[in-house]
């Protein structure tokens, strides 16, 4: 009896396989560390308003000096009083601010609900120049985190709960309820709406991250599921699960890093901010921010970007059985 051999050919194909996945899947890993780990490692303070009170000259000289020690870190403007650049900050037009008038405390403005790293960074920022005009640094925080959150993780873990919240119910509703669309579309929303609830409850009675009204950051947070969810469902209903995996994969290795929900977009290099704040993760958590601590200042351009990818899911749903339609003539 003869041993069969294997082919050659067998082996080259076998082993061009294996090296073709080795380099691919190294190829995805090296994609995914740059996507997740860059934003943090590029991160830092951008273009960040700072109020000052006194006269336009004095506003200069802190430009001055500032851009010296971290360019392209702040825009500068002036104040006429500390109230109008408290209430600068509270609408979001500044997100802190230097007060120069004690001859001996110099008064440093920061609002850490909008974002800890750049609170944090104003302090040490006014600490410095403080020492430097011999002040002492009294730091004042117009609009703070709960006590029950200081270092704001409740909010700042938003982006994958969102993403989640998104991606699995249009998996789910779509598996058990096949072929019912409407009743996929009724599980969608409400699903969303019941999402919402939940998470701001969590947040509220159970974090302690928010302390305001509980309905708008539960609408945010609904709003938010809802601009993933429905979108992710009209695709598939327009193009398949080919559809549905490219734009839920784009969301989940794209929208959940680039989100800035934890720092602020401010903080993210400005095309990564860009990209960030078009997607719905990080325009829910910029929303969410914005009705949780600032009354929604700020949070319009989050709410028309979440508003309108709704409307995308929702023609991308009706469009769908047309579109079959007419594939299926061609």
């Amino acid at each position: 009896m003869t041993a069969q051999v294997p082919a050659t050919g067998s082996h080259r194909k076998h082993a061009a396989i294996w090296a073709g996945l080795t380099v691919g899947l190294s190829v995805i890993l090296l994609a995914l560390l740059m996507l997740f780990i860059s934003p943090s490692l590029l991160s830092g303070p951008r273009d960040l308003g700072l109020g000052v009170v006194g006269s336009q000259e004095k506003a200069a000289s802190v430009s001055e000096t500032l851009e010296g020690q971290q360019p392209g870190a702040f825009v500068v403007r002036a104040y006429n009083n500390a109230e109008d650049l408290e209430q600068g900050i509270r609408d979001r037009e500044i997100v802190g601010g230097f007060d120069f008038s004690d001859p001996e405390d110099m008064q440093v403005y920061v609002a850490s609900a909008g974002s800890t790293a750049v609170s944090g960074t104003i302090s040490n920022v006014g600490a410095t120049m403080a020492g430097a005009e011999g002040q002492t640094a009294e730091v004042v925080d117009v609009v703070p985190l709960p006590d029950a959150d200081p270092t704001g993780v409740g909010i700042g873990g938003l982006a994958f709960p969102l993403v989640f919240g998104g991606i699995v119910p249009a998996v789910a509703f779509r598996s058990m309820l096949s072929g019912k669309r409407w009743w996929i579309f009724a599980g969608l929303t409400g699903f969303s709406v019941a999402g919402g609830f939940v998470v701001a409850a969590v947040l509220k009675y159970l974090f302690g991250s928010i302390e305001g009204p509980l309905v708008p950051v539960a609408a945010s947070v609904a709003l938010g599921i809802a601009a993933l969810a429905l979108p992710l469902a009209g695709l598939n209903e327009c193009f398949g699960t080919k559809g549905f995996t490219i734009a839920a994969m784009s969301m989940m290795f794209v929208g959940n890093p680039f989100a800035g929900i934890a720092t602020s977009a401010q903080w993210l290099p400005a095309g990564v901010a860009m990209i960030g704040q078009l997607l719905p993760p990080g325009a829910a958590g910029t929303l969410v921010r914005a009705v949780a601590y600032f009354d929604g200042a700020g949070g319009a351009g989050a709410a028309l970007t979440l508003g309108v990818w709704v409307l995308v899911g929702i023609v991308l749903w009706f469009a769908g059985p047309k579109l079959k339609g007419a594939q299926a003539k061609n």
